[in-house]
């Protein structure tokens, strides 16, 4: 199959990376150029958006931002530019469902299908290939496209129709945001008390506490390993679509909101690019502690 990709960071390259290897054509573009871990493998560089929806069958988008879509599809070069009869739009950033919907609308009335599929996994998921895909469309168009979102994820689930993906990747990125919160300050309290945080951990992971963020990020509070992964200004942008939606549905969400302030606090400091899991450095100002770094 001829599938374009557009959005090639860190989610975006390894994603390419499974879709090559099972032998599909790409055709792919990126604002920030060709990373080098996909410069020796057979792919088409494309200069425009337009230029890989020309060429592709589907094109796949793993973008920021609601306005980084917007551009990209309907924008100058975009992909509205080439015909579109036929062909499938799949949008795995994480963006606004409303605005999803609308973006749907419009591919739909030039002929093109759409699929909302944004992930979860992290950089991890998208290079082992197991992220968990959240997908809004057509029923028809989600079972053609299913064995491609197969070699990016294992958990795939069609949710709904347009902008139900999206919606299931807000309320994701809530849990997550706030589940690294609650480790953050179990380990927090557990170093102040004097017990080895690392420890605790492992502890921790064989009884109902047990989580994937306890597993993941929890290791990367304890080793002070906050490269991302996933910035905190990305999760930040999704927490502001919960808190903007909320406040239009009139639903409190007062963890959340405790969340992104938290999330705040970090990029004050600097940390707008660190891994979410800093999140503790916010906790560790508040108390004027810090986790030993193990």
């Amino acid at each position: 199959m001829k599938i374009g990709f557009i959005g090639l960071g860190i989610m975006g390259a390894p994603m390419v990376g499974h879709l090559i290897n099972a032998g599909h054509d790409l055709f792919v573009h990126s604002r920030s150029g060709l990373p080098s871990s996909l410069a020796t493998q057979p792919l088409t560089v494309c200069d425009s958006a337009r230029q890989v929806a020309l060429q592709a069958e589907v094109i796949i988008l793993m973008l920021p931002d609601t306005p980084d879509v917007g551009e990209v599809l309907f924008g100058a070069g975009g992909v509205a530019e080439a015909e579109l009869s036929g062909k499938t739009i799949v949008d795995m950033s994480s963006i606004s469902p409303l605005e999803t919907k609308q973006y749907a609308s419009r591919i739909e009335k030039l002929g093109g299908y759409y699929l909302d599929a944004p992930v979860s996994g992290g950089e991890v998921g998208a290079k082992a290939g197991t992220l968990s895909i959240m997908v809004g469309g057509p029923l028809a168009v989600f079972e053609q496209l299913l064995p491609v979102l197969q070699l990016m994820g294992k958990n795939i689930t069609r949710v709904g129709e347009n902008g139900d993906g999206q919606t299931a990747k807000v309320a994701n990125q809530m849990i997550v945001a706030l589940t690294i919160e609650a480790v953050g300050e179990a380990l927090l309290f557990a170093a102040r008390a004097g017990a080895d945080p690392a420890k605790v951990r492992q502890a921790l992971l064989g009884g109902f506490a047990s989580s994937k963020i306890l597993e993941v990020h929890g290791e990367r509070m304890v080793k002070r390993a906050f490269d991302p992964g996933f910035r905190i200004s990305l999760h930040q942008k999704d927490l502001n679509l919960a808190l903007s939606s909320a406040q239009k549905m009139a639903l409190a969400l007062p963890a959340t909101a405790l969340a992104q302030q938290l999330f705040n606090s970090c990029v004050a400091q600097g940390g707008a690019a660190w891994d979410h899991s800093a999140m503790v450095r916010a906790l560790e100002q508040l108390s004027d502690f810090a986790i030993p770094a193990q």
